[in-house]
């Protein structure tokens, strides 16, 4: 009953808002000619007028965020200096901490080292330095090295011989001679001729390098001449003295070493310097090492950094 009279009285309403008179002649409220609006038409009109105020006042819908990237972690490419040091620090600490070794990849540039500062004394590896200087005295002088210089330059490098060393050295102005060319050469790290003996020379792993890279990189004081002279004595060393870094060189590949043995005075100073090839890279290393027990376990000691150490940078440039 209820809905028929609510029904009924909503068609009644319909209705009179058709009903003439209700928008005028001009069917616009209280437009011209047209009768004042009622009650229920300022209702209906207020009540429309709010209706569109309210959805005016709506605010128009965010557009959605764009998604932001997801962050995805990458491996932080490793360093030749890390490779290197976790590697050699074991064989170190073994050691005793008797050992340094500096490695320079001449292929990418890596340098990297172990107790490079560390001071050892240098038995016959200073004879690379001894002929070094010996030659950049002769290009500042103009002239050519004797064939009695050539001579002892030879069985000095190839043969380790002492006596050769101690005719150079001399000829080279000895500590003196040697240590003014060492400021050429940027050697800050290295005394010549320690209580008057060459072989007492001190000197540091990263030094040798500085040395090294005097004799197989350019630019360099050295001619190429001078540079050329130097590798082919270090390319013949006599075959039992062939190890140290050539053990780290990859097999069948050439290489260019000096070594140094001393009993100082009863244990041992070994070192190795030189160039290598390790996967396809040419690399610069020198390794030094005292307080040996014996001559065979510095050796393998030495051999077993240079090993190591190769590896390590050779490893770091393919990660």
């Amino acid at each position: 009953m209820r809905r028929t009279v609510a029904f009924g009285t909503m068609v009644a309403g319909l209705l009179l808002l058709g009903a003439p008179g209700f928008l005028g002649a001009s069917g616009v409220p209280g437009a011209p000619g047209s009768a004042a609006p009622t009650a229920a038409e300022v209702k209906v009109t207020n009540v429309a007028a709010t209706r569109h105020a309210k959805v005016s006042r709506r605010k128009a819908p965010r557009p959605k965020p764009t998604p932001r990237p997801e962050m995805t972690t990458r491996p932080i490419p490793r360093t030749a200096q890390q490779d290197l040091t976790a590697a050699v620090a074991p064989l170190a600490r073994d050691d005793g901490g008797h050992v340094a070794v500096a490695v320079d990849d001449l292929s990418t540039g890596a340098i990297a080292g172990y107790g490079g500062t560390g001071t050892f004394v240098t038995a016959s590896i200073v004879k690379v330095d001894i002929l070094a200087t010996l030659l950049y005295q002769s290009q500042q002088a103009g002239r050519e090295l004797t064939a009695a210089e050539q001579a002892l330059a030879t069985t000095m490098i190839e043969n380790s011989d002492n006596d050769a060393a101690s005719d150079l050295y001399d000829a080279a102005g000895g500590a003196a001679g040697i240590d003014e060319a060492n400021s050429a050469f940027g050697l800050t790290e290295t005394s010549v001729g320690t209580d008057g003996y060459w072989g007492l020379t001190t000197t540091t792993a990263d030094d040798q390098i500085r040395l090294l890279r005097l004799v197989f990189t350019r630019p360099s004081v050295l001619s190429g001449a001078s540079q050329d002279y130097i590798e082919d004595l270090m390319s013949q060393v006599e075959a039992d003295q062939r190890w140290g870094v050539p053990a780290a060189a990859d097999p069948g590949t050439p290489f260019m070493v000096k070594n140094g043995w001393l009993p100082n005075p009863t244990l041992w100073e070994i070192n190795s310097i030189g160039e290598i090839t390790r996967d396809g890279q040419r690399m610069l290393i020198a390794v030094l090492s005292d307080d040996n027990a014996s001559e065979d376990s510095g050796i393998s000691t030495v051999q077993a950094v240079a090993e190591a150490a190769a590896a390590a940078v050779a490893s770091a440039a393919k990660a």
